[in-house]
């Protein structure tokens, strides 16, 4: 077992000690060696509190035989306000115990103890060393930034299911109506059987409103439990508590790898059913039969279709997300489906120039390059680093440039047809990126939650 930055031997002497007692200051030199010592005084040129032997022993070696020792009862008076990096957060298993370790390996924080009888054989990071600056690092920056990306997705699943809730009851109301109003055209025989359906449809309603609550419920709570940990990340950095900083860091990133919205987003997809009653139209010549009054049927509802371009000769692409396919219809008189081909991802946005479909997808992100047949032309890669959510997506007009949406990521690149990003506009307000358009002289017109930002051609 290797801990970072230490010697073993000193690692072994620290695990030795146990839980620190409740000091309120350590003898610094003996607590780099791992040993628990009460603080007995306190070198104001060091600013180090020393222990009754180091104390004693301070002055003895030459360069510190000026250095102005205090007792302890003045050595607060003198100590200088620096970062903590003392670890406080106590073990979930072993309660008596101080979390000081991390194991890159497995993920996980523990104690003395925890890494003894669990980590043995890995190397481990010790946090008092390892935390100093954390507040100011990449690491942290870039762990706000997915929290809020995880807010934004949970954010993105309450809505959804909100308006799932009230399409459920506009469902429902619906085929109590067309219920009742079928029921006026047949007997008095058919009381009995309307009851059972009703209560079907009601049992169904009650059952998927479950559902939609407790989704609302959960991703609630999963946006409350991140934005504590956003809070307490800025406190603890504010008060320059590294130890519990990367503490907390490390319960955030868990937190970032939880499938919970995944999950939720599945249970409401569960619920993504149409109600409609279906009416019997030999129902007079069957009045006998048990089914006779009608059923309630369930309908599996595809996702929307998610964008369009229009194509000569009264055709249009339209990409269905779901189905990872393109649909080529015609829209002269009734709208309908003239072909369908494939897609190798996700399609999202696409466009339309000169013979050939611009297609944007998200597993992989990309953008594909076909004909209108779908034989693919070219493949062009997005930066996984960079593109979150490619959504959208608009050619320049002279197609040397393809603007792109980022929807979590709240910016909108442009690249070339190589892949390689040429300009990104970003703002703090521009919120969840959707659809643009391109005016006349080259400004960009860009859709967002709340607004309409308009971005200059340079």
């Amino acid at each position: 077992m290797a801990v970072s930055g230490r010697k073993g031997a000193d690692f072994q002497s620290s695990i030795s000690k146990g839980s620190a007692e409740d000091f309120d200051h350590r003898c610094e030199p003996c607590l780099a060696i791992g040993q628990q010592i009460e603080s007995h005084g306190f070198c104001v040129d060091c600013q180090e509190h020393l222990c009754k032997s180091c104390f004693a022993y301070h002055q003895r070696l030459k360069a510190n035989k000026h250095h102005h020792l205090v007792n302890k009862d003045n050595m607060d008076k003198h100590a200088v306000s620096k970062e903590s990096d003392e670890c406080t957060e106590k073990c979930q298993v072993h309660k008596k115990e101080v979390i000081k370790f991390f194991c890159p390996k497995h993920e996980a924080l523990g104690c003395n103890d925890c890494i003894v009888l669990n980590h043995r054989a890995c190397d481990i990071d010790y946090i008092p060393e390892k935390c100093a600056g954390i507040g100011d690092s990449a690491e942290f920056r870039e762990l706000l930034r997915e929290l809020d990306q995880k807010i934004n997705g949970a954010d993105n699943i309450i809505k959804q299911a909100s308006n799932r809730e009230k399409e459920l009851d506009y469902c429902c109301d619906k085929l109590l109506k067309e219920i009742t109003m079928f029921r006026k055209e047949i007997n008095d025989r058919l009381d009995q059987l309307q009851k059972q359906i009703q209560i079907d449809a009601d049992k169904k309603k009650s059952t998927d409103k479950q559902t939609v609550n407790k989704v609302l419920e959960q991703c609630t709570n999963i946006s409350s439990d991140i934005k504590q940990l956003q809070s307490r990340l800025q406190d603890y950095k504010t008060s320059q508590q590294n130890g519990q900083l990367y503490i907390t860091m490390k319960q955030a990133k868990s937190k970032l790898k939880s499938e919970e919205i995944k999950e939720a987003d599945r249970s409401l997809e569960m619920t993504n059913m149409q109600y409609t009653f279906e009416q019997n139209q030999d129902l007079e010549n069957i009045l006998s039969r048990q089914d006779a009054f009608g059923k309630l049927k369930e309908t599996t509802l595809s996702l929307k279709p998610w964008d369009i371009a229009v194509m000569p000769q009264d055709k249009i692409a339209v990409t269905m997300s779901d189905k990872k396919e393109i649909l080529i219809m015609t829209t002269a008189g009734k709208l309908s489906t003239v072909r369908k081909f494939p897609v190798a991802g996700d399609c999202r946005g696409i466009a339309y120039h000169r013979g050939h479909l611009y297609t944007v997808c998200i597993n992989p992100k990309c953008v594909f390059i076909t004909d209108t047949q779908g034989k693919v032309q070219n493949t062009i890669l997005l930066d996984n680093k960079r593109f979150d959510h490619p959504s959208y997506l608009l050619l320049s007009k002279d197609l040397r440039h393809i603007c792109i949406n980022n929807w979590y990521g709240h910016s909108v690149f442009s690249i070339t047809l190589q892949g390689d990003i040429s300009a990104e506009y970003k703002n703090k307000n521009f919120d969840c990126p959707l659809g643009m358009m391109m005016l006349d002289h080259g400004s960009l017109l860009v859709c967002c939650v709340g607004g309409i930002h308009r971005i200059s051609a340079d």
